[in-house]
């Protein structure tokens, strides 16, 4: 039997790997993604194979994972539980596609992973490989083997000669990408607990960011962000440069107690500088070109579509459809966003489009040739003739 295991190097996936080997008498094949996270590579690859991997991957994704999956959601305008951008559970999903696709490629007959039990990552890499090869067996560790606790898995790894660093233990879990940083558990499983300065990687503290504030200007097309400041950059590099701008000055910080897909609460704390100035301009494009009825439909659905991906539905038909119907909303959504960015702050100072629906001849107060003032009395009348019945009938 061969087994590709999801595999990033930390003491969870070294130890899977050799419980696999022990438990199902497997060759595994270990498999990492680079999306972003500065890992050492080479140190990862010499780990996976002196633990007893038969072979490692790698594979570079920063570029897909931020044009076809980051930028898509953007495109929708996507925030789980209106303040989750979504950095963890967009990272899933091509995750697990690459990982099927090296199983394929390999010609293994099953796929594992170190998401524990309680969480929403077991479900985001087990849907994703049933919907596209639902052949291969999934062998979740966590919900299978007796080592439930982190002495218990230090001590397996001592056991079997697998290196445990000596650093000091976080108190806290984090997971990074190209998009965000997120951090979780340990001491901020209490929500009244305010989260250490010295835990933040990407953002400066609003306190000690510069005291003069710095401007920023995103062009989009078609709902994508294509440059900064003039400069046309591909996605990968653009969400790079916008995450040191908006990290300088202490912007796209998140703490938040979310509702889990499995039915707990959980508190997370995110770091996403860049996609948070991308979310503020590309609104802005949009007030100017999006139609209020479009703009109306599409906002009803973005809860919708943010529960889709974050519950790990990214390959599902109804995903695929409604995304559809958001990318139809960005055929006009093209033009320059000015922000201003200070001490944590997100400020909106200018935007313009080729394709504006604004008129200032029209919206004027001052005296104009196409909207005259009298006709809001039909108008007015028209709308309320409902409401005059019904005080009518209920007296």
């Amino acid at each position: 039997m061969k087994i590709v295991l999801a595999y990033s190097g930390g003491l969870d996936t070294s130890v899977i790997l050799k419980w696999l080997q022990e438990t199902y008498q497997a060759e595994v094949v270990a498999f990492s993604a680079d999306l972003g996270q500065e890992e050492d590579w080479e140190a990862i690859e010499k780990k996976a194979l002196q633990t007893g991997a038969s072979k490692f991957v790698a594979k570079d994704l920063k570029e897909e994972f931020v044009r076809d999956y980051v930028f898509p959601a953007f495109r929708a305008n996507a925030a789980y539980e209106q303040h989750y951008l979504l950095g963890t559970s967009l990272a899933r999903p091509i995750i697990a596609s690459h990982q099927v696709m090296v199983a394929e490629a390999e010609g293994a007959g099953a796929v594992s992973h170190g998401a524990t039990g309680k969480g929403n990552d077991q479900v985001r890499f087990e849907l994703t490989c049933m919907a596209l090869n639902p052949g291969l067996k999934i062998i979740a560790p966590w919900r299978e083997w007796d080592l439930n606790s982190r002495s218990a898995l230090i001590d397996y790894a001592a056991k079997h000669g697998i290196p445990v660093p000596v650093t000091p233990e976080r108190p806290y879990s984090s997971d990074a990408n190209l998009l965000h940083i997120s951090f979780e558990g340990g001491i901020l499983e209490d929500p009244w607990m305010e989260p250490p300065e010295d835990m933040f990687q990407m953002t400066t503290s609003p306190q000690k960011a510069p005291d003069g504030p710095e401007y920023v200007e995103i062009a989009f097309d078609r709902g994508n962000p294509v440059a900064v400041n003039g400069q046309v950059m591909k996605p990968a590099e653009l969400l790079s440069t916008l995450n040191r701008l908006g990290g300088k000055h202490g912007i796209g910080r998140v703490d938040l107690v979310e509702n889990r897909y499995v039915g707990m609460k959980s508190r997370g704390v995110y770091e996403t500088p860049g996609g948070t100035l991308i979310r503020v301009a590309h609104q802005a494009i949009e007030s100017l070109t999006l139609d209020r009825e479009v703009m109306h439909i599409r906002d009803s659905l973005i809860p919708r579509y943010a529960e889709m991906v974050y519950y790990g539905y990214w390959f599902s038909p109804e995903r695929v459809l409604l995304q559809k119907l958001m990318d139809e909303s960005q055929t006009r959504v093209s033009g320059i966003a000015r922000l201003k960015l200070y001490k944590g702050n997100v400020i909106l100072v200018g935007r313009k489009s080729d394709q504006t629906l604004y008129r200032m001849d029209f919206a004027t107060f001052e005296e104009d040739q196409v909207y005259h003032q009298k006709d809001a009395e039909g108008f007015i009348r028209l709308n309320g003739l409902r409401l005059r019945i019904q005080n009518l009938v209920s007296k």
